[in-house]
């Protein structure tokens, strides 16, 4: 071997292994700690790294990171929402009694009037014509009776002809009486103290007795009726709990209840619940529960769509659970999946009651200290292993922490 040749080779030695020969040659040109393996028999030559070890399998994924949100017992205010619309208090209609041509409107249109008020005034002309001939008539048939009166007594007339002149008289007062009230019809009066409505005619408009058209309408506005058509069972549900002590009443012992107008403000005047209007639809199975509204601005008007709340009592130890951590399988039967003390995903089938702003009343299917997953649920699977951490707001999770905040501000 040259001497370059050694220089290349520190070492040489041959090892035999299952009955083959290794000739190892560590150094040289391969560099330090490189090594090369001759077979001597079959015609084999490898070289591998000196010190190489056996390739490790890939570490296992990290468990997929869920946000979890902890539910707590807590005192829960129950409310129910109805859908429902205002009706006056009173309402009455406004139609003529007696024939004949409008001749004054003495009102302004939507304005308060007072019951007995006068609104219209009919032509009394004939009327007063009627009158005067009644009372013309009267005056002679009580003529006639006083006369009759002291020849009965004396038997100077039959009596026959006296009771015929009595009778004669009592029948032109009652003729009197008649065309009198006939003469106060011409005045149109409010039946009731209310606001008014337009007028449906004009002067000069020919109107008859008892017509079917109303010729304006009267309703009274405070206090209001707001009506709300529900099934049986929440009528039920309402008088246990009011039997249970649970709703909400005033000082008067009557359930309390709120509205909430149609541009989503709160009405500040709260009313009490009448169970008075409670015959069941046989169509529908619902009933009409009606609520007595306060109404002294006027700003409730019949017609108008509300919302009412009635104040049910405050539930103790109940569990609310974030609408996004609940879902429904196949069936419609709602879940969550809960994360276990383990960081274990399980499946839970839940009984909901109703929705409380963005959570749900749950019944059954969770207890205080459950965490619910909110986010990450594509990723948790029943069984499976997660990393939760506690769920955070968008909101709170940009805000600057409150030092740094303050830091920024002194500067």
């Amino acid at each position: 071997m040259s001497d370059t040749a050694q220089k290349r080779v520190h070492e040489l030695e041959e090892v035999p292994i299952d009955g083959f020969h290794v000739v190892l040659l560590i150094g040289g040109r391969l560099g330090a700690g490189v090594a090369r393996l001759t077979l001597v028999g079959p015609v084999l030559i490898g070289c591998v790294l000196a010190g190489c070890e056996h390739k490790a399998p890939p570490p296992a994924p990290p468990p997929p990171k869920v946000s979890v949100v902890t539910v707590q017992a807590q005192a829960v205010p129950i409310t129910t929402e109805l859908p429902g619309r205002v009706a006056g208090y009173r309402y009455a209609d406004v139609r003529p009694q007696v024939n004949g041509i409008i001749l004054k409107r003495l009102f302004v249109e939507g304005s308060d009037v007072k019951a007995g008020q006068q609104l219209y005034q009919i032509d009394p002309a004939p009327y007063q014509a009627s009158y005067d001939s009644a009372i013309a008539a009267d005056a002679s048939a009580r003529a006639l009776w006083e006369r009759y009166k002291p020849l009965a007594e004396a038997n100077a007339v039959s009596k026959q002809d006296y009771d015929n002149a009595v009778a004669s008289h009592l029948q032109a007062q009652a003729a009197v009486e008649t065309a009198r009230i006939n003469l106060i019809y011409t005045r149109v009066l409010s039946p009731i103290t209310g606001r008014i409505s337009r007028s449906l005619i004009t002067e000069g408009a020919l109107v008859t007795a008892n017509q079917a058209t109303a010729i304006a309408n009267v309703q009274q506005l405070d206090p209001v009726y707001v009506d709300v058509t529900q099934p049986i069972t929440t009528l039920l549900r309402l008088k246990s709990e009011a039997a249970a002590g649970l709703l909400k009443k005033n000082e008067a012992g009557k359930a309390q209840v709120r509205l909430r107008l149609e541009d989503g403000t709160d009405y500040v005047h709260p009313g009490t619940m009448e169970f008075s209007e409670v015959t069941v639809d046989e169509g529908t199975g619902s009933v009409t529960l009606r609520a007595l509204i306060p109404n002294p601005e006027r700003l409730l008007l019949p017609g108008m769509f509300v919302r009412e709340e009635i104040q049910e009592g405050v539930r103790q130890g109940a569990v609310l659970a974030p609408q996004q951590g609940i879902s429904h399988n196949q069936k419609g039967e709602p879940n969550a999946l809960v994360v276990d003390p383990d960081n274990t995903v399980e499946l839970r089938t839940v009984v909901t009651d109703r929705a409380i702003g963005d959570q749900w009343l749950v019944t059954s299917g969770l207890k205080p200290g459950d965490r619910v997953i909110v986010e990450g649920i594509q990723s948790a699977r029943p069984g499976a292993k997660v990393a939760p951490e506690e769920y955070r707001p968008a909101d709170e999770k940009t805000a600057p922490p409150r030092a740094a905040a303050a830091e920024g501000s002194a500067k």
